[in-house]
């Protein structure tokens, strides 16, 4: 495994980062917590030291995952990295941004966007419980809140960093502008964002800013949750509340399916999963530090930690990239 040094912080993560969005179950079809505890250990013996989760995953069961996971393990060689922000309990109090509307129990919730500063006191305490911890290594909001100035939220972040409950903070789902206001306040360590071989719409703005000015990336679905597995196109079937039954439909499915017979040769020729070959790919782009990849069981997750392994050659590299240019 690679230990990449996050930002301006002091943080060194595993460039295969552990997702625990799936694990949470919520939006993707449920999940089995023996299994779910499995990948998460299998991650972190494998050498995957840095697990990303956030207490919407499962309306904080992820959280409770996680923290079930790493009881025993020194939790110094682990870092945690999890998010706040989404609001579904009402505490809000119809405050915040109206995100969407999810299922939780069979039974249909709003979710806000709320980062008011008590509410991400409230929050931090929350997640420490669940993950059975008394710090967090990274704290990120988890999307923009435009009821709530930036100011206040980072106001909230340096004082839980002077109080010892979190080591660094960071942001998702920041453009350029938001991260340039927030730095203003607080020295932010990293920006979350999607990224994937389908979505590279952060390569014109956010990584050069990122690359000029210490800020760390964390790349979500690199996968396209699944899409580039290649699985898809093999007749696996969604369950009827697994949310890529719409999410897939924005893109152009056959399109994809010739990408990824065009690229799967390289993957067969090395002996590793198309999986593997699209994650090592993202691990290599320009301003990337960390990837997040999901797992449901020890072995997709040893798997994903495995990926690390792969050599790919420049002209392997130059290969994929002329193929994606015909997207």
């Amino acid at each position: 495994m690679e230990y990449r040094k996050l930002g301006s912080s002091d943080l060194k993560l595993s460039a295969i980062t552990y997702g625990a969005f799936a694990i949470g179950g919520t939006m993707w079809g449920g999940n089995e917590e023996k299994n779910s505890i499995e990948s998460v250990q299998a991650s972190i013996e494998h050498g995957v030291t840095t697990l990303d989760t956030a207490p919407f995953y499962g309306f904080g069961l992820s959280e409770e995952m996680v923290g079930k996971a790493i009881k025993g393990y020194d939790r110094t060689k682990i870092q945690l990295l999890t998010k706040f922000g989404l609001v579904w309990d009402g505490s809000n109090k119809g405050k915040g941004d109206f995100f969407f509307d999810a299922e939780k129990d069979g039974v249909s919730v709003p979710v806000y966007k709320y980062a008011a500063k008590e509410n991400v006191i409230k929050e931090v305490e929350e997640s420490l419980r669940r993950l059975k911890t008394d710090y967090i290594d990274l704290l990120q909001i988890h999307w923009p809140d435009s009821t709530t100035p930036i100011a206040e939220t980072m106001e909230a972040l340096d004082l839980l960093i002077q109080q010892g409950k979190i080591r660094a903070a960071g942001v998702s789902n920041y453009d350029v502008e938001q991260i340039t206001e927030a730095r203003e306040k607080l020295n932010i360590a990293s920006d979350q964002v999607g990224y994937s071989m389908l979505n590279r719409g952060i390569e014109k703005e956010l990584i050069p800013f990122a690359q000029n000015h210490d800020l760390g990336i964390i790349a979500y679905s690199p996968m396209e949750r699944g899409l580039l597995t290649g699985k898809y196109f093999e007749g696996s079937s969604l369950k009827r509340n697994d949310h890529r039954n719409d999410y897939f439909q924005q893109f152009d499915l056959p399109q994809i399916k010739t990408f990824l017979d065009t690229i799967v040769p390289i993957a067969n020729e090395k002996k590793i999963t198309l999986s593997q070959l699209v994650l090592r790919w993202t691990t290599l782009q320009p301003g990337i530090t960390v990837v997040l990849a999901g797992a449901r069981n020890a072995g997709q997750a040893i798997a994903n930690a495995k990926a690390m392994d792969i050599n790919l050659t420049p002209e392997e590299l130059r290969f994929i990239n002329q193929e994606l240019s015909k997207l």
